[in-house]
């Protein structure tokens, strides 16, 4: 991919406010990345896209450059929109906006049958679902300027994807969804590891996903590891970039064993080996 230079100059000064933006047409469910060079006495503060806030962070491997990942709803319609950068200049507060094109991700559909109860769920189980998706969403919409991330990110295993991330699925039918992560062919004990540092945030047996563990890598980056079998680590601890942090099973609302592996960032559900893929190459 290229990249395209878009140099902002701002008529009431000399300042000139350039950013790198990598690839302005994105699809939805994937991210973007837009990074800034350090300039004298200026700050730079947020983007806001469709009413949401990414925050720009200090580049972790570059010391002059800062940078904002930009993440696409799945169910974003193609369109041009606008973003609104945040940022001061000398201790006066000012914006400019910068413009991305969303496109049809294209993805696969893909008809699976299951049993009625999984798809159909009583009283007990929908509350159950509710208060596990709030405590994941308070999760994801937090973003700390800590980073834990210092080298770049690899995959969970080494093994064949059987499901990849978009995939529009038809449940019995029915009921519609889409594959929010990709999914590798992983045999009940398989050794997963953490794809980078990071800190456990979640350690627990759910409905949907089983035995699930997430990673904050900091800077509002979460890497996902369900249907496990065993935890090999602790909620509030740290671990470092390939250490095993449990292993893969056939727990939760699956029809055989697997590891799901999915990513968040600025809370929303993006494809994570393209994230993966995008912060290597531009971040390290």
């Amino acid at each position: 991919m290229k990249f395209f230079f878009l140099f902002l100059f701002l008529a009431s000064t000399l300042f000139s406010f350039n950013i790198d933006i990598y690839d302005s047409t994105i699809a939805n469910g994937k991210t973007t990345i837009v990074k800034f060079k350090k300039e004298k006495n200026t700050k730079y503060i947020k983007i806001e896209l469709d009413k949401k806030k990414y925050r720009i962070y200090k580049h972790p491997s570059k010391e002059k450059l800062f940078y904002a990942l930009i993440p696409i709803n799945y169910y974003k319609k193609p369109k041009n929109i606008k973003a609104k950068i945040f940022y001061e200049e000398s201790g006066e507060k000012k914006t400019k906006t910068v413009f991305f094109k969303v496109i049809d991700g294209k993805y696969k559909k893909e008809k699976i049958k299951v049993q009625k109860s999984k798809v159909i769920l009583n009283k007990k189980d929908k509350k159950k679902v509710a208060m596990e998706y709030k405590e994941a969403m308070d999760i994801y919409n937090h973003s700390t300027n800590k980073n834990y991330i210092t080298s770049k990110f690899t995959t969970p295993m080494q093994s064949k994807i059987t499901s990849s991330f978009g995939k529009t699925r038809i449940y019995n039918d029915t009921l519609n969804g889409y594959h929010s992560g990709t999914d590798y062919r992983a045999k009940i004990g398989t050794p997963i590891t953490a794809s980078n540092s990071g800190k456990i945030v979640l350690v627990k047996d759910r409905f949907y996903s089983g035995g699930s563990i997430i990673i904050d890598h900091g800077h509002g980056i979460y890497t996902c590891y369900y249907h496990m079998s065993k935890f090999n680590v602790k909620k509030s601890t740290f671990v470092k970039k390939g250490q095993v942090i449990g292993l893969s099973g056939v727990s939760g609302r699956v029809t055989g064993p697997h590891l799901h592996f999915s990513a968040r960032v600025g809370g929303e559900q993006v494809d994570p080996l393209q994230l993966i893929e995008l912060i290597n190459k531009n971040l390290f």
